[in-house]
């Protein structure tokens, strides 16, 4: 069994300072990233900035609190499909577009040839048969619950570093975030189609550790050590770093792209210039169709700029499946498996040059854009205020930015008038990276992300976790059973929330973790 600890921090080009180039200024200045919005007049922009200032009254909620997805919020009743509803504000011909985009995430591929040769050209190798099958009901993924059973809504990202001068300058140029497995890619595949063996096996166990909180309340954590066995190609290059990432929701996702680039710039510090010691950075990227250099958002490291990039990447090396923008039908394979590339592909000529031909990768992301954010509950409660309260003195929203308003203007890929446009929204998240501590370290450089930076995520629909998906499983690779055992594990630039969390009387913690519950 090969066994790859998801903290590689002592790997000695890591060590040795692999490519750990900080953006020292603001991206917008180096990079021509806008500094100020151009989709509002001097008055809009005012009223802007004042509505979205944090507040400082706890005793009642704010104005359009519940409605935290803007007008595109579910007012739907909770049920375990909470996030499976479309945005509100959709018209006809949209919530049409909707629900083709949802039968298309929900299907299930087939391996090639098939006699349903709309749905054939599964893998070779794969992770999932569909979208549905990580994100159930559009929900967050979680580790294999027992020894021995499937990933299926958790994946090990694959990685090395720079080996050559001119990797690195390829990282630096940002033409590449990193360098996948010689042997096995990007990812591990732990599935694969009748014929042709799946490329390993994901393999887990903890140890745990007692954290003691203000009062003699006691919390056990509990740390993963992943490994990979049954390797059916051949060893892993040596200095491959494996990175555990369990599938996010999929709630909110178009209002978190028409956040304009100005905005999440302006949280950014990475010099730390207000003393805080939070030191967001911007992730930079590449847009994947146009070659430009955008503001990454989506994935733990905000290694995609759009959602279209998201969905691309994920027929692409979950599935196995080709789309327009990746019209690779072999996936993630590569020369050194030559039994997968030796495998039927599902391009019908008739149908297109890929296995799953445009309209399909659109609607899928429609789809995915679309996907709403529901209503908050209990936000005038009494102790749902004093939680909040609570969370901004303990320095959570330093990092989970409360609100945003949306672009003006917006367009759609249509042309059309974006659902998203010009909307308040509460993510409550920066969409910056920061550095997490030792703890929650995967010791995998993504880009501009280190080893030990994850990008913040939204809070919004948290509290629904448990209804929705079954169970609770939080942070990059689900470790964290509940809530606090999340917030225990923050470290780095997050550790004086941390203690602040741990230091608070038991009623103040649990006011907190209401608050949370009421996203």
């Amino acid at each position: 069994m090969t066994v790859l600890p998801a903290n590689r921090a002592l790997l000695p080009a890591i060590a040795a300072g692999f490519l750990v180039f900080s953006i020292t200024l603001a991206a917008a200045d180096i990079l021509d990233f806008p500094t100020t919005r151009s989709d509002l007049s001097a008055e809009e922009l005012k009223r802007v900035r004042d509505v979205t200032r944090a507040t400082s009254n706890f005793l009642k909620a704010e104005p359009y609190e519940t409605m935290q997805g803007g007008s595109l919020t579910s007012i739907d009743k909770v049920t375990r499909d909470i996030f499976s509803q479309p945005s509100a504000n959709l018209n006809p011909e949209q919530g049409q577009d909707f629900h083709l985009g949802n039968a298309l995430f929900r299907k299930l591929w087939v391996s090639a040839p098939s006699s349903t040769q709309a749905s054939d050209g599964l893998g070779p190798l794969f992770n999932a048969r569909s979208c549905q099958s990580c994100h159930v009901r559009d929900g967050r993924g979680h580790p294999p619950e027992e020894v021995g059973a499937a990933a299926t809504s958790m994946v090990l990202r694959l990685a090395r570093p720079a080996a050559t001068p001119e990797e690195e300058q390829a990282v630096k140029d940002f033409h590449a975030l990193n360098f996948p497995d010689s042997t096995y890619g990007a990812q591990l595949q732990d599935l694969a189609v009748p014929g042709l063996a799946a490329e390993g096996k994901v393999t887990l166990s903890y140890s745990e550790e007692t954290v003691t909180l203000a009062g003699g309340e006691t919390v056990t954590l509990r740390k993963p050590m992943y490994g990979i066995s049954d390797l059916a190609y051949g060893p892993m290059n040596v200095n491959t770093t494996i990175s555990p990432r369990i599938a996010p929701p999929m709630i909110g996702l178009g209002l978190i792209e028409a956040i304009p680039d100005a905005d999440i710039l302006a949280n950014a510090d990475p010099d730390d210039k207000k003393g805080t010691g939070i030191r967001g950075r911007p992730a930079i990227v590449r847009d994947h169709r146009t070659g430009q250099l955008a503001l990454g958002r989506f994935g733990w490291k905000a290694q995609n700029a759009t959602v279209r990039d998201q969905v691309a990447d994920a027929f692409s090396i979950d599935i196995g499946i080709s789309t327009s923008d990746r019209p690779n039908p072999y996936g993630d394979c590569t020369a050194k498996e030559p039994q997968c590339l030796a495998m039927p592909n599902g391009v019908q000529e008739r149908l297109g040059t890929t296995e799953a031909p445009d309209p399909v990768l659109p609607l899928v992301t429609f789809y995915s854009e679309n996907l709403a954010v529901p209503a908050r509950r209990t936000t005038s409660q009494p102790t749902v205020l004093h939680g909040k309260d609570m969370f901004y003195r303990s320095g959570c929203a330093a990092c989970h930015t409360p609100k945003f308003v949306t672009r003006d203007g917006l367009k759609g890929s249509d042309g059309k008038d974006s659902p998203q446009a010009f909307q308040l929204i509460w993510p409550y998240s920066d969409f910056l990276l920061h550095d997490m501590g030792e703890g929650l370290s995967d010791g995998q450089q993504v880009g501009v992300a280190s080893g030990r930076d994850w990008r913040t995520p939204p809070l919004w629909g948290i509290g629904l976790t448990q209804t929705v998906s079954g169970q609770q499983a939080y942070l990059h690779d689900g470790r964290a059973r509940t809530l606090t055992e999340a917030i225990l594990w923050h470290g780095g630039e997050a550790e004086k929330a941390r203690n602040a969390f741990a230091g608070l009387s038991k009623d103040d913690r649990q006011a907190l973790i209401n608050f949370l519950e009421s996203l």
